[in-house]
C-alpha cells in the first residue's frame, strides 16, 4: 500500500483534560508515529461552525465538496450506498432523534445513544410520511437511523451535523436562512404526533430515551457525480475506505464490504491509497466518557497503530496520514517509512495536547 489516510475524530483531548487524559495514555505505537512523523496542518477554532473540523475533509475524500456555511452534501451519495436512487432535486438526511431540556433551553443528545430499533423507526417513519408528503418533502427510508427528504427549494437552507450540535443549546445549530420556519414548522408537526405515539410510550416504560425530534443535515443536490468506486474498497480498487464503525453516515459511504477489525484485515489485500475511519472515540468524548475514551484508545494502539508501525518500518506500507481531531481542532501528521529513522526524536504524545 502507497499511503493510508486515517482519521480519528476526538483523539484529541479538550485542553482542560488533556494533561491527565494523556497521562494515563500507554500508547507506545502511536507515540512513535506522532514523534517521528511530521505535522503538516494545524486549525483551530473557537467560533461557531456547523460541522466539525474533521468533517468536510472526510468527505472531500468521496469528492463531496460543499458550502463551508454549511454540513456537508452527503445526502445523494448516502441514498445510493443505501440502494436508493436519488431523483433530480435537493435531498437532506433526516436522522430520528432526542432532544433534553436543560435549565431554559433544549440539547441534542448523541444520536448514537438513541439505541432505535428497525421495528421502531418502520413505526414512526410511518407515521411522520404523510406530514412530509403533504407538505411536498417526499420521505425515503434508508435504515433506522437514517432517512432521506427531498426539499428542492431548500437549497440554500444551511445545516449542522449532528456532532456538531450534540451537547448544546441547539437554537444556533438548527437549519438557518430560506425556508426555516417551513423546517421547523414541520418538525414542530412530527414531533406533536410522535409525543404520545406508542413507540416512545414503549421507550418510556422501558427507561429508553423517546425519540422526539429530527435532525436535519447533508443537503445535497442532484444530479451530482457519484461517489467514485475508487473511494471504495474492493480487492482490485485503486483507492479504498475501511471502516470499524457504521454508526458515522460517513463510515456507511464506504459500505459494509469494507468492514475489517484490524490492520491486519487491511492489510492482506490493501489498494495502493485507502482511507481508515476509526470513530469508536467520538461517542465517548461527546458524552464525558473518558475511561472507555481511554479504554478505546488502548485497543486502537494494539489492533491499529502498532501494526500500522510494523507496516511503515517493514514496507508495507510507503505513507500514513493521521488526521486527529476534536470539536474545535484539526491536527494532520504524515509519517513515512524513512521518518521512523529519527531516531533522535523521543517517542511522545504531546502533539495530541499541543
Amino acid at each position: 500500500m502507497t499511503q493510508l489516510d486515517l482519521f480519528l475524530p476526538f483523539a484529541l483531548p479538550p485542553e482542560e483534560m488533556a494533561r491527565d487524559l494523556l497521562r494515563a495514555l500507554d500508547l507506545p505505537a502511536l507515540a512513535l508515529l506522532l514523534a517521528r512523523g511530521r505535522r503538516t496542518e494545524r486549525q483551530a477554532s473557537d467560533g461557531f461552525a456547523r460541522a466539525l473540523p474533521h468533517e468536510p475533509r472526510l468527505a472531500r475524500q468521496f469528492g463531496l465538496a460543499g458550502d463551508a456555511a454549511s454540513s456537508p452534501p452527503l445526502a445523494p451519495a448516502l441514498m445510493r450506498r443505501f440502494g436508493l436512487v436519488p431523483e433530480n432535486g435537493t435531498w437532506f438526511i433526516l436522522q430520528p432523534a432526542h432532544l433534553h431540556v436543560a435549565h431554559d433551553h433544549l440539547v441534542l443528545t448523541d444520536l448514537r445513544q438513541l439505541a432505535l430499533s428497525e421495528a421502531e423507526a418502520r413505526a414512526l417513519f410511518a407515521a411522520a410520511q404523510p406530514l412530509f408528503e403533504e407538505a411536498g418533502k417526499p420521505l425515503r427510508y434508508g435504515d433506522a437511523r437514517t432517512w432521506f427528504m427531498r426539499a428542492d427549494d431548500w437549497t440554500a437552507l444551511r445545516t449542522s451535523t449532528p456532532d456538531a450540535a450534540c451537547g448544546h443549546n441547539i437554537d444556533i445549530w438548527m437549519p438557518a436562512g430560506p425556508h426555516e420556519r417551513d423546517w421547523r414548522r414541520l418538525q414542530n408537526e412530527v414531533q406533536m404526533h410522535w409525543h404520545m405515539h406508542a413507540v416512545n410510550e414503549a421507550r418510556e416504560l422501558d427507561s429508553r430515551r423517546p425519540v422526539n425530534t429530527l435532525w436535519l443535515w447533508g443537503g445535497g443536490t442532484t444530479p451530482a457525480a457519484p461517489v467514485p468506486e475508487t473511494a471504495v474498497f474492493v480487492p482490485s480498487a485503486d483507492a479504498g475506505l475501511y471502516t470499524d464503525s457504521y454508526t458515522d453516515p460517513y463510515a456507511a459511504l464506504g459500505a459494509p464490504r469494507t468492514a475489517v477489525s484490524s490492520a491486519a484485515d487491511m492489510l492482506r489485500a490493501p489498494p495502493p491509497h485507502a482511507v481508515l475511519l476509526l470513530d469508536e472515540l467520538a461517542g465517548f468524548a461527546l458524552a464525558g466518557a473518558w475511561s472507555e475514551w481511554l479504554t478505546v484508545f488502548h485497543h486502537y494502539e494494539t489492533t491499529w497503530f502498532a501494526p500500522l508501525r510494523d507496516a511503515l518500518q517493514g514496507g508495507l506500507l510507503d505513507r500514513l496520514v493521521l488526521t486527529l481531531g476534536n470539536d474545535r481542532a484539526l491536527a494532520v501528521h504524515t509519517v513515512t517509512r524513512s521518518s521512523l529513522r529519527r531516531f533522535w526524536r523521543s517517542p511522545s504524545l504531546a502533539a495530541l495536547a499541543s
